[in-house]
């Protein structure tokens, strides 16, 4: 497989083009403990419902749960070569542990204007404005945006990334480009299911529930489940942006992503599904406070059939102290299937969310999100198309 075979080649490139002294092993990692109080009439996607959070009716109320434990390997072979792998354990996870990443960089190191980077295997795109935290977790709040929630979900680059920045006069302007394999049927989620509010990424050897509802409307028997990190046209995608960093301003980044998928490939019953979006950021960090703001818009195609989607959201923070830190989200998000579809959606959420971190080794995050959405086929589940729900959540973090 060529997409392989260059992944394999570039990671063997970046380890003969590094000087390799002895190797420094580190790990890190937490584990999450909640209670969740879900208001709503309808399961959490994971459990093949239309709710929009990670947990829904199925769930006591309240419920204390342990909701996952995560652990980060990394290797420094040198000032310049790293890697990195992680593993997730999760109830929610059928084999109960899966990787979330795996891949090796190289960031050469320069006293001028210039530098660049690469990186080979498997890892998260960097489309996130929040999920900057280890695990593909977010420092403002429990649940990340829709936007990130789904980038979580379906999208991992496995393949290779390069990076260049320069650094001038009014701050540092930059541009990377990937190409990668195995994410064909990344779209699948969006159009099936909609946009969620999910602080759950997907793990590489995951299949991921599909909702019953969908299942069922084209005739299939629930439950039904899709790999999402598989190859199925042997085609490589690729994704590029650009971005720059205004100082005392703030930094923007814009990026085209498409999978390149042929939508009327198959391996057997899974089928590739041609996605493209362009993702446009900004954010600021001034004194106590930090502002971000997301937008996304693009289309899923499978046979004949499109999706379009697109959302927003607009987040603030704001550091009381040094152990204390609060922010509130607003966010817009919608689907179109076409005229009359059951699985076209809109609506919107609002996310507040508290911090403390009386120790480095603890994290108390409380959490409430507001939800409301419009999605027809709801009615397969015997319920009304719109529905309002509110899920507060207290998490306590222990890391090491």
């Amino acid at each position: 497989m060529r997409p392989m075979v260059f992944t394999a080649v570039t990671m063997i490139a970046l380890a003969l083009t590094a000087r390799v002294q002895a190797a420094d092993f580190s790990l890190h990692g937490y584990a999450d403990f909640r209670i969740v109080s879900p208001d709503s009439d309808e399961n959490g996607w994971s459990d093949g419902g239309l709710g929009l959070f990670r947990y829904g009716s199925s769930q006591p109320d309240p419920n204390f749960r342990f909701a996952e434990a995560f652990a980060e390997g990394r290797v420094d072979f040198s000032d310049d070569v790293h890697a990195i792998a992680s593993v997730r354990v999760d109830p929610k996870t059928r084999s109960r542990i899966d990787a979330l990443e795996a891949y090796a960089a190289y960031a050469p190191q320069s006293d001028g204007d210039w530098r660049w980077s690469a990186k080979a295997g498997a890892f998260f795109p960097p489309f996130s404005l929040e999920n900057t935290d280890i695990g593909w977790t977010s420092p403002y709040t429990l649940t990340p945006s829709a936007i990130d929630s789904w980038v979580g979900n379906e999208l991992r680059t496995i393949g290779t990334e390069f990076s260049v920045s320069h650094e001038t006069s009014f701050g540092n302007v930059s541009a990377t480009a990937a190409l990668f394999c195995c994410n064909d049927p990344a779209g699948i989620l969006i159009a099936d299911r909609g946009w969620s509010l999910d602080d759950r990424p997907s793990g590489l050897f995951e299949k991921v529930r599909l909702p019953d509802a969908t299942v069922s409307l084209f005739g299939g028997t629930p439950p039904g489940r899709t790999p999402l990190f598989r190859e199925i046209d042997n085609r490589v995608g690729w994704y590029a942006g650009i971005g720059a960093s205004f100082r005392g301003i703030g930094k923007l980044s814009v990026y085209r992503y498409d999978n390149e998928a042929d939508p009327f490939a198959n391996d057997g019953e899974y089928f590739a599904w041609r996605t493209r979006f362009w993702s446009a950021g900004w954010e600021t960090h001034t004194g106590a406070f930090s502002i971000l703001a997301q937008a996304m818009r693009g289309d899923t195609v499978i046979f004949t059939s499109q999706t379009n989607f697109s959302s927003a959201y607009v987040l603030v923070a704001y550091d009381i102290d040094d152990d204390w830190r609060i922010a509130a989200r607003a966010e817009t998000f919608r689907t179109d299937g076409g005229y009359d579809s059951p699985l076209s959606e809109h609506g919107g959420a609002f996310t507040a969310a508290l911090i403390w971190m009386p120790r480095d080794w603890l994290r108390l995050t409380g959490e409430i999100i507001d939800a409301r959405s419009m999605r027809g086929e709801r009615f397969e589940e015997g319920i009304g198309a719109t529905q309002s729900s509110t899920q507060a959540q207290l998490s306590a973090r222990f890391s090491i």
